[in-house]
């Protein structure tokens, strides 16, 4: 969790940093989300369940699509597509940031090939793509992390004070 919150603080306050280091940092914090999220799923179900019953169905939905998008970044980045697939940043003249990466905005991907995969992964990938399309491709980098750090701070909180 700490490492996560130390990810995302320094990416939504970076600014001038260069291209690849930006990236660098944007794949930490989508790896350190995911893995956050994941843990606080299998090891305080009832917690996590809980910080999600704080919001309504449209904000609930938009959470977890958030998450799923962010899934499908990890497991597309670095192996199927570069960042540059996934990221679109805005740039000075001379190649940096302009102003702070958590403008940056997501691209919209095409929709992956699934029909080596058997059905269910199908499904499983369909469903991460549909996430990404609905909550990431557009979205700020800011927006999305954002979004995420606080609902995991939430969550983790709720595991912490109930454990």
């Amino acid at each position: 969790m700490t490492a996560m919150c130390e990810t995302t603080d320094r990416l939504l306050k970076a600014d001038g940093w260069d291209v690849p280091h930006s990236f660098a940092v944007i794949t930490e914090a989508v790896w350190w989300v995911t893995m956050v999220d994941a843990t606080l799923v299998r090891y305080h179900p009832d917690n996590y369940t809980a910080a999600l019953a704080r919001y309504d169905a449209p904000a609930r939905k938009i959470i977890e699509d958030t998450f799923g998008g962010l899934r499908f970044v990890r497991n597309r980045m670095g192996y199927e597509a570069d960042q540059e697939a996934f990221i679109r940043p805005r740039l000075t003249p001379s190649g940096l940031a302009d102003g702070r990466v958590a403008v940056w905005t997501w691209r919209a991907v095409r929709k992956p090939a699934l029909a080596t995969l058997p059905q269910r992964g199908q499904d499983w990938e369909l469903s991460r793509f549909r996430a990404y399309r609905a909550e990431l491709a557009g979205h700020s980098i800011e927006d999305t992390f954002g979004r995420a750090a606080s609902f995991l701070r939430s969550a983790n909180g709720a595991s912490v004070s109930h454990a």
